[in-house]
């Protein structure tokens, strides 16, 4: 099987190319495409628990903690002790943060317009199937329960 026959090959050569195209329109507001992101998953009004955010996207809390920092370096979110339980923090959007949700917002939104206006919805319904069939197989965590490594042939000298 060539790479290019490959379903995960595939999915990588796509989310780099789009991630590439987000990052291009992001650095043009002195931003990246995961603080896009976690700027688009941050309730405007109620801020959202920092610890909400990480399984939101997919990340790891170290890497989300990074973004964090970065944000509040940037004056696009601030941190506050939740009301109702003290252990916990909630992020909010600053002014400049509400700012940056809006570009994100509009940018995800044209890249979906675009997309759908060259791509039938009868083609993205199966798209969109077939993706979520493929997590679940995943996060069922049961992929490789019945995979065992076949022995390598050992070329003999001849």
């Amino acid at each position: 099987m060539t790479p290019e026959e490959t379903v995960d090959y595939n999915i990588k050569v796509a989310w780099h190319a789009i991630s590439r195209m987000y990052n291009t329109q992001a650095a043009k507001h002195d931003i990246t495409t995961s603080i896009g992101f976690v700027l688009l998953n941050i309730d405007q009004e109620n801020g959202t628990p920092a610890t909400k955010i990480a399984p939101l996207l997919g990340l790891e809390t170290r890497s989300l903690t990074r973004i964090l920092r970065s944000m509040e370096e940037k004056g696009l979110i601030y941190k506050q002790a939740d009301t109702q339980d003290k252990r916990s923090v909630r992020i909010f959007l600053t002014e400049e943060g509400l700012r940056g949700k809006e570009i994100s917002r509009q940018t995800v939104r044209h890249f979906n317009l675009k997309v759908r206006e060259k791509i039938p919805q009868s083609e993205l319904n199966v798209f969109f199937k077939v993706v979520a069939q493929i997590t679940g197989m995943i996060e069922g965590k049961t992929l490789y329960d019945d995979f065992k490594l076949k022995p390598q042939r050992s070329e003999s000298p001849a």
